[in-house]
């Protein structure tokens, strides 16, 4: 074949043909295996990320809640929902009466854990992935439907695609245990849960604040059913409702398990979460407690990293 200088070669019948048919078969091929045909995101080859930290000084804080805040977060309630359901149970008088407290010096993860974060430990270890059968489920007996869970499940190691920035949930409390157990082994650093004083003076600030913002609740600070869409988002998607550390998601969003006990085989959890509306529960000082084997669609978690 003779070829002029400076000019394009064009390919053989042949040749075209064989790369029109081809290449077109392997972009499907790439595209079955990577899972996004079946809507899950596969855990493979996940890069350590390791969560990006605020800083919380040694030092007090305001701790608790007044009576005066306990009913003003009863009244929130009653004017979301038209009734006093919360008062009726009883949801706030479990809380500490406000007072002093103090902790060490820590970092605490700035948002939940998310999928993609969690993917590399379960692509690492082999964990089992998050998620429930119906009939555990059901034994929870609890108010959402056991479909509600499929589109947060996990399957075949894959989280459900286009979530990979939501914070993981269908965890268990020695799920979040044996998460910062990793973490600490691959950086060389002391992970773990934080407890309740932890993470709610991270939450709230030094002086005591209802919110991680202020006084005033604000639904446009934070993912609730006030005004949110009834479903996790993207970590760190509401920055207005940073505390003063610059903690985000601390309101809202999932509840969080901490590492203080409640009664046996119960932990605290804190943070309020998407179903949520009012939201008296979103409260830095509000308490609520979860058996530790429970996997549910509206508790995530979120580590520190003690300082030696």
């Amino acid at each position: 074949m003779n070829i002029t200088p400076n000019r394009p070669v064009s390919l053989s019948g042949s040749l075209s043909d064989f790369m029109v048919r081809v290449i077109p078969f392997c972009a499907l091929l790439s595209f079955l295996l990577t899972g996004i045909w079946s809507g899950y995101a596969r855990a493979d080859n996940h890069p350590l990320d390791t969560p990006a930290t605020v800083y919380v000084p040694a030092g007090f804080f305001m701790a608790g809640s007044t009576r005066t805040e306990r009913e003003m977060a009863y009244g929130l309630d009653e004017a979301a929902y038209g009734h006093s359901r919360t008062r009726t149970r009883k949801w706030y008088e479990n809380e500490r009466d406000f007072k002093t407290l103090s902790t060490r010096a820590y970092y605490i993860s700035q948002t939940q854990i998310t999928n993609q974060q969690y993917a590399a430990f379960i692509h690492d270890t082999g964990y089992p992935v998050p998620g429930v059968d119906r009939q555990t489920w059901d034994s929870y007996g609890l108010i959402h439907p056991f479909e509600r869970t499929r589109r947060f499940a996990w399957q075949n190691e894959g989280y459900p695609v286009g979530r990979g920035d939501h914070p993981v949930v269908l965890v268990s409390y020695d799920d979040a245990q044996a998460y910062a157990r990793w973490l600490s082994r691959l950086t060389g650093d002391h992970w773990r849960l934080p407890d309740e004083e932890e993470w709610e003076k991270a939450a709230r600030g030094p002086d005591g604040q209802i919110f991680p913002w202020g006084n005033v609740f604000d639904p446009e600070r934070l993912n609730s059913h006030d005004s949110g869409p009834f479903d996790t988002t993207n970590v760190g998607s509401f920055p207005s409702g940073d505390s003063p550390y610059g903690l985000r998601d601390g309101a809202g969003q999932v509840f969080e398990w901490t590492s203080s006990s409640y009664t046996e085989g119960r932990y605290v959890v804190k943070g309020g979460s998407w179903d949520d509306k009012g939201c008296g529960i979103c409260r830095a000082a509000a308490r609520h407690t979860r058996a530790g084997d429970l996997k549910h669609i509206l508790i995530g978690f979120r580590v520190v990293r003690v300082i030696p």
